[in-house]
């Protein structure tokens, strides 16, 4: 669904996209083994979670950013279908590449826990249950909608079906974003109330996944699309013709209260995660417009090439992160063997964690360069080849 008139790429806000899968590498393996017992690394990994508010505003924002101008054709019916193929040709390649991962992860452990007479990590009562109607579910992207008790299979594609549930509602709001600044407050105002009574309501702030979590991600994608709209004004206005100095220092606090944030409000799981999204929702926002430091170190070749890999860095992350179960239960020695001159279990303690970080990286890179971007460039050629074909 390319037009000439497509807008060009926030460089900034793509190199962006590279943080929050490592930082939710990192918080799903200290959720399953136990955090470092340091602040300076606990705390902003204990936020990890928040980082996927951070892609659903995200994903307002772009979304909007690039079909705002077309709220009409989606409800006379000519952008709905090549928005969602869209949108499918981007998200579905890895989720069923994933999902068919896990699958066979889980059959050949079984199979060697079997052999070896002794029990599986998929048998310990601690794993995501993973069932055949679980796995259906999977295939067609519902498995976050408030189905099951539990997450299944690749359990981060919980955050995929919400997303494929946020494409199905699209029209309503790309409609709700033909409005001026006001309109963009309200839309914000919105968002941030949702999240707001979730993280009062939900006993664990807003780490909401399986049990409504498609809840949190309207929410999030709702402050997306108000700050894309108020984005839209502020540039009408001639924002992004202000001084360099003046879109490094908007930068600069926000970047400050986001530290403050992550550090000076307490452990997570609780309501006060609400100063985290604000900080990350204004970080969207100064970003936006490419200019000031914090734009430019992100709009820089590592942050970009990652960027462009997030998505698969996320995807890829829990077949590794069950596959280091593995190896813990049979193949680490114990954690007193000592190895130049050192106990296994204090070595293990700081490198593992980091390790997984660079395993998940090249992964997602793998899966990017030979399942992503290949499979998504063939699914779009064939869509618009049908589309030619029926016209």
């Amino acid at each position: 669904m390319r037009s000439q008139n497509r807008p060009a790429e926030i460089k900034a806000l793509a190199g962006a996209r590279s943080i929050p899968p490592l930082i939710l590498v990192l918080f799903h393996f200290c959720e399953g083994h136990g955090y470092r017992g340091a602040a300076w690394f606990d705390q902003p990994v204990g936020h990890g979670y928040l980082w996927v508010e951070f892609f659903f505003a995200l994903s307002g924002f772009i979304l909007i950013h690039v079909y705002g101008d077309r709220a009409w054709q989606f409800w006379r019916g000519k952008a709905y279908r090549p928005f969602l193929e869209a949108r499918l040709a981007r998200l579905y390649p890895l989720q069923l590449f994933t999902l068919l991962s896990m699958l066979y992860l889980m059959v050949m452990l079984n199979w060697l826990a079997d052999l070896g007479h002794y029990t599986s990590i998929y048998h310990q009562p601690w794993h995501p249950i993973n069932t055949w109607p679980s796995f259906v579910a999977n295939l067609f992207l519902v498995q976050a909608w408030n189905l099951f008790p539990w997450l299944t299979w690749n359990g981060a594609s919980w955050f995929v079906s919400v997303e494929f549930l946020l494409c199905l509602l699209f029209p309503i709001y790309v409609l709700l974003s033909r409005g001026g600044p006001w309109r963009g407050l309200a839309m914000l105002g919105a968002g941030l109330a949702g999240l707001t009574f979730m993280a009062e309501t939900s006993q664990h702030g807003l780490d909401i996944t399986f049990h409504n979590g498609i809840f949190r991600g309207m929410a999030g994608f709702a402050t997306g699309v108000g700050l894309a709209m108020l984005f839209r004004a502020a540039k009408a206005a001639g924002a992004d013709r202000l001084p360099e100095w003046v879109h490094s220092a908007g930068q600069a606090g926000l970047l400050a209260f986001f530290l403050w944030a992550t550090y000076r409000t307490g452990w997570s799981h609780s309501p006060r995660d609400m100063w985290t999204v604000l900080a990350l929702d204004g970080l969207i926002f100064t970003l936006a417009f490419d200019r000031g430091f914090l734009a430019r170190a992100f709009s820089s070749r590592v942050p970009m090439k990652l960027g462009e890999w997030s998505y698969a860095i996320y995807m890829g992350q829990t077949f590794w992160l069950q596959l280091v179960r593995y190896f813990e239960q049979r193949h680490y020695p114990s954690n007193d063997t000592m190895i130049l001159g050192l106990r296994f279990g204090d070595v293990m303690w700081w490198l593992e964690p980091f390790l997984l970080v660079l395993v998940c990286t090249v992964w997602g890179a793998l899966l990017a360069i030979y399942i992503e971007h290949p499979v998504n460039k063939f699914l779009r050629r064939m869509f618009a080849q049908r589309k030619a074909n029926r016209a």
